[in-house]
């Protein structure tokens, strides 16, 4: 049954769902050889397995790679592993919970308030380019730079700072690790771009500490407790998640919307927006290692496996979200996906990443009413975060 999940074919990657539902019909985990992993594809699995501690991002905190029966990783890939390995998301234990309480304390609910204005002005900004020439590519000219742009504000980015222009492809560049088996050439840019990006970083951090302002890398270097690998790694975090999120769902959700030829209810856009989150995840999987054996479905999964968690799958599953799981439905009103994970590890920005969906889609639907493809997109060919090179659309 593993034939039916193939992440590197693009048939698979361009529509993964009638898969995913051959493999909730097969049973509840399945071991797939070419990545080593076990897929978990129902929803009630992969809720419960996101807040279970036997597994973890990491299991540094508890074993060697010896005593866990895995290689340490290339030497050569040093710089992208410390950068990667101190960030909120693959921490575990005690480190986590201490990282998470003190970058709590800086991005609150009333810093994510704080930026609705910010985000307002650089939506309407983006969106008035894209409707006064006629068109465009959606994601160069108002996905992308959107999200990129409020991080930037949120860190205190100068925009004079030639490295502002940076952040998205040293971004990409990491990001590509994240795929499934990635290649040697992924890896010498991902390690290229953490050097970069670090060293970047740091000398930030050393402007704020000379002169504190108003922004989240001042806020950062006040708290006592971190260090400045952590407060690197949590600043790289913050873009990387904050804004693959709000780029992918904003293109695969216009995709969508224009191919269903539906607009949502503008007074009801956050139900929409949560259905379009749900329907068209852009993270389509999310690993945990097994540090505890553990079983799924009557299948003992042992210490030392890694699981495959299948958001995609998940957020279809029918039997939680009945028989119009793979119907798209702007007013679902009972919508627990799980886009943003569970557990210890959900997204701590979401809330922002929601503000930035809710009023860019509002912001095209209020000016660009007759919004239409101007050309079939095409899809890139990651699977883990699944989106599109480019959408091309005319006003």
């Amino acid at each position: 049954m593993d034939a039916a999940f193939d992440p590197w074919s693009p048939e698979f990657v361009a529509d993964p769902y009638p898969a995913y539902a051959r493999l909730r019909a097969a049973g509840r985990a399945h071991w797939y050889e070419p990545t080593r992993q076990w897929l978990i594809p129902h929803h009630e699995d992969v809720s419960a397995l996101l807040r279970d501690r036997r597994l973890g991002r990491t299991y540094t905190h508890r074993f060697t790679h010896e005593e866990f029966g895995r290689e340490a990783p290339d030497a050569a890939h040093e710089p992208f592993h410390t950068l990667n390995d101190h960030g909120l998301l693959d921490l575990e234990g005690a480190d986590h919970g201490r990282i998470r309480r003190l970058v709590s304390k800086a991005f609150t609910p009333r810093t994510v308030e704080d930026l609705a204005p910010t985000v307002r002005r650089l939506a309407a900004d983006l969106v008035g380019e894209l409707v006064a020439a006629g068109g465009g590519d959606l994601q160069a000219a108002v996905a992308e730079p959107l999200p990129v742009a409020v991080i930037a504000e949120m860190l205190g980015v100068p925009e004079a700072d030639e490295e502002r222009g940076l952040l998205r492809p040293w971004s990409a560049a990491i990001c590509g690790m994240f795929e499934l088996n990635p290649s040697e050439e992924t890896a010498r840019r991902a390690v290229r771009a953490s050097v970069e990006f670090s060293e970047y970083l740091r000398e930030l951090i050393a402007r704020r500490r000379r002169e504190p302002g108003g922004d989240l890398i001042s806020s950062l270097v006040a708290v006592e407790g971190l260090t400045e690998q952590e407060t690197v790694s949590t600043c790289v975090l913050l873009l990387n998640a904050g804004h693959e999120a709000t780029v992918n769902t904003t293109v695969n959700g216009w995709r969508t919307l224009l191919e269903h030829g539906v607009r949502p209810d503008p007074g009801k856009l956050s139900t929409a927006v949560e259905e379009l989150l749900r329907y068209d995840t852009p993270l389509q999987m999310f690993e945990r290692w097994v540090l505890d054996d553990i079983e799924v479905g009557g299948r003992v999964i042992p210490r030392g496996s890694e699981v495959a968690l299948l958001f995609g799958s998940a957020n279809r599953d029918p039997a939680r979200f009945g028989p119009t799981a793979d119907t798209l439905d702007l007013t679902r009103a009972d919508n627990p996906h799980l886009t943003f994970g569970a557990g210890i590890h959900y997204c701590l920005g979401a809330p922002l990443a929601r503000l930035e969906l809710t009023t860019v889609f509002d912001e095209l639907l209020r000016r660009a009413p007759g919004l239409r493809l101007a050309a079939e997109p095409v899809r890139k060919p990651g699977y883990v975060i699944r989106g599109f090179e480019e959408l091309l659309v005319e006003v």
